[in-house]
């Protein structure tokens, strides 16, 4: 049996079967509209409906937009308050039958392209950041996962960098990419501040633009956009149910 990989978020729930081996998606991704409420029962219910259409699976790895610790959920960004204290890993696993591995969704997005994608064998500071309904972050250290970083919660300019900077915020405010890209810029060199990264990586369904916007951004860091796109998180989830 397969290692499927399943990413939540605000708005959408997508996943597929894994191939470890080459960190591409076995078959076509299932995608579905994230339910509202977006509570963990609803939500769980819903991830047993994306794996009812691949079959059973050897071990699962879903990634949420939260903060993940033990399976526990201590956050919860752009889905229901209910998933603070709930241990969602537990939840998962009952309602899918299998093993199941939680994680914070940048985190997952982070792994991917550490190991197959745009991050592959690139040493000192990396951050990634999922620009989608909010801003997830991923740090890593030589190749090592910092978890549960939430840089799209600093303050920029008095308000929460996902607010401004987000690609749901450039819908919201009707940006233009020159705009919009000036807002990520602030985004960016405050982590530089902050980290003095190596690189940055841009993943979110947002990246398949970046000829839009990565050339209008400007910091001291090397920018590139994510090589594995929005699958990334799907292919991170997983990949750390594999090596859970």
């Amino acid at each position: 049996m397969s290692i499927l990989g399943i990413d939540v978020g605000g708005s959408g729930i997508k996943g597929a079967p894994v191939d470890l081996a080459s960190g591409s998606l076995v078959t076509e991704r299932h995608k579905m509209l994230t339910p509202q409420p977006a509570t963990p029962m609803a939500v769980s219910a819903a991830v047993a409906e994306v794996q009812r259409r691949f079959g059973p699976a050897a071990r699962v790895g879903v990634a949420v937009p939260a903060v993940v610790k033990h399976g526990v959920a201590y956050t919860a960004a752009n889905i229901d308050p209910e998933w603070v204290g709930c241990d969602i890993q537990r939840l998962f696993s009952v309602a899918l039958g299998a093993p199941v591995t939680v994680l914070n969704d940048a985190d997952a997005a982070g792994l991917a392209e550490m190991r197959y994608g745009a991050g592959r064998e690139v040493q000192g500071t990396v951050v990634m950041l999922t620009l989608g309904t909010g801003i997830g972050s991923a740090v890593f250290l030589d190749g090592r996962l910092v978890p549960n970083t939430e840089f799209g919660h600093m303050e920029i300019r008095g308000d929460e960098a996902e607010h401004r900077a987000s690609a749901q915020a450039r819908k919201n405010d009707h940006l233009s990419w020159t705009k919009w890209a000036a807002r990520v810029s602030q985004v960016l060199v405050a982590l530089e501040q902050l980290v003095w990264p190596d690189l940055f990586i841009i993943g979110g369904g947002v990246s398949r633009k970046s000829d839009k916007f990565l050339p209008l951004l400007k910091c001291q860091t090397r920018v590139v956009p994510a090589a594995l796109g929005n699958d990334a998180g799907i292919v991170g989830a997983a990949l750390a149910a594999a090596e859970s």
